[in-house]
């Protein structure tokens, strides 16, 4: 089955949401795709110095402007476009990923693993790792960033159906473009990890984001991958349906072969 995956690698603007907005809306009119991964938090920028500013643009994920300009695209373009953003829902702040589809509707994913100062801005994610349909019945689980670096978030959607795993990502440790590549072949599964680019800067906070945005195949290897530094978008074709392929060999099955009783 042929299905069209993207990536959108950018700097956002921090704290402009509608300079980011606009700028991703002008890059996704680019290309023609089933599913389009943009980077963590790409709304807003990560380096928050004050609580005020993850208020200034946090929205709600059904009727803020991020939704109600992506659904408008999502239906002319129909395709599906996996967003980060900071999300407020009753006063409560979350590191978020929205899913918006085609046919109108938008799939929630709340960051589990906060990364370093995050945990002063956002509350924990509260609704688990789930997997969503899309067209085709391609199978498409959310996860954001640092939630590589537990195994069990790629294993959970991995048991719980995913073909493809969506990694929205503000990078700045080395290892994650590496780790990736196993965690989509022990899994068996495709992973669109897609970070952002460039130096951030808020008074005394300073970060350097990696990019190198890439799909990663079934079996590890990398099947598209981006610079470092440069602002990027590009399309590749994939077949989800080899991720339902979990046969290593004749006598070897990764869901099969698990032993859940020595994992306690």
């Amino acid at each position: 089955m042929k299905f069209n995956v993207a990536m959108c690698q950018f700097r956002p603007v921090l704290l402009n949401r509608d300079a980011n907005l606009q700028k991703m809306l002008d890059m996704a009119d680019t290309v023609d795709a089933d599913l389009l991964v943009f980077p963590e938090l790409c709304t807003s920028g990560y380096v928050f110095d004050q609580q005020e500013e993850v208020r200034s643009v946090a929205e709600d994920y059904l009727q803020g402007p991020t939704a109600t300009a992506f659904k408008k695209l999502a239906k002319q373009k129909n395709c599906a476009y996996v967003i980060g953003f900071p999300e407020i829902d009753n006063g409560q702040f979350y590191n978020s990923s929205m899913m918006v589809c085609p046919d109108g509707n938008i799939h929630l994913y709340r960051k589990i693993h906060l990364f370093n100062e995050e945990k002063r801005w956002f509350s924990e994610g509260n609704l688990g790792f789930n997997v969503f349909t899309l067209k085709n019945n391609v199978k498409v689980g959310m996860m954001i960033c640092f939630d590589w670096y537990f195994p069990e978030s790629a294993r959970t959607l991995m048991l719980k159906g995913a073909q493809i795993i969506a990694h929205p990502s503000n990078l700045v440790m080395p290892w994650c473009q590496q780790a990736m590549l196993t965690r989509c072949l022990e899994n068996r599964v495709f992973g669109i990890t897609c970070n952002r680019i460039g130096n951030e800067v808020n008074k005394s906070r300073d970060f350097y984001f990696t990019g190198k945005s890439q799909v990663v195949s079934t079996m590890g290897e990398r099947i598209l991958s981006f610079s470092e530094d440069k602002e990027e978008i590009a399309v590749i074709e994939i077949d989800p349906n080899q991720a339902d392929n979990k046969q290593v060999n004749q006598w070897n099955h990764i869901i099969r072969d698990r032993k859940e009783k020595f994992y306690k």
